[in-house]
């Protein structure tokens, strides 16, 4: 007969969820044991086993529960109503809003992810790949002429860099908020790209840099 679950037992796994990723963070993957992180959450390793049964799988559920927390934050802020450049600046703002106080997780996702299997990467990948679309939707839709071109894709990932490592330096309560980084990101990435086909010709198509390959 399998052992009932406790009534707290999800919010006992987000805890263990929470200060695994900590560790992760801290101390590295391969450094942060299964018994330095029963003793940091404060049950013991039998009882720890009854969560997770082993490391990897803590890695997973760690990354995989950051990434769809992030990717449902961001569709929430999906509003097709709005200008192109407001609907790009709510997405950037949700973005930023949901990396607070997700500093750890971020890191391990971006540390640590390769030391998991091959599967479970493709799967955390996938959730990768629609957040990476829906602001390349976003990003194509305040700059119309990169849909269809080689650049759409860089474009859109000079956007994460500039939001993704942003916890490097950011602090709350400095001279600019969250609100205002949002919107100096929208600006360089929406007059950037406007600009950039102002001043040079059309770039190739997707097809036409695949030929040139």
């Amino acid at each position: 007969m399998a052992r009932p679950r406790a009534t707290n037992y999800d919010d006992k796994r987000r805890a263990i969820l929470e200060r695994s990723a900590e560790l992760f963070s801290e101390y590295g993957y391969d450094r942060a044991s299964m018994n330095k992180i029963a003793e940091a959450c404060g049950v013991s390793k039998a009882n720890l086993y009854h969560y997770y049964k082993d490391k990897d799988e803590l890695l997973f559920d760690v990354i995989r529960s950051h990434l769809e927390a992030l990717l449902a934050v961001v569709k929430a802020a999906q509003r097709p109503e709005l200008p192109p450049d407001a609907q790009l600046r709510e997405l950037v703002a949700a973005l930023l809003e949901a990396y607070r106080d997700a500093d750890a997780q971020h890191n391990v996702q971006i540390s640590s992810l390769r030391f998991l299997s091959p599967p479970r990467q493709t799967a955390l990948k996938s959730i990768e790949r629609e957040l990476v679309h829906t602001f390349a939707d976003a990003v194509a839709a305040v700059a119309p002429q990169l849909k269809g071109t080689a650049l759409l894709k860089p474009v859109t990932m000079s956007l994460f860099g500039m939001v993704n490592w942003h916890y490097l330096w950011f602090s709350d309560g400095g001279a600019m908020s969250r609100a205002d980084y949002a919107e100096l990101v929208t600006r360089l990435i929406a007059d950037g790209a406007r600009d950039l086909f102002a001043r040079a010709p059309a770039p190739p198509t997707k097809r036409a840099a695949a030929r040139r390959r």
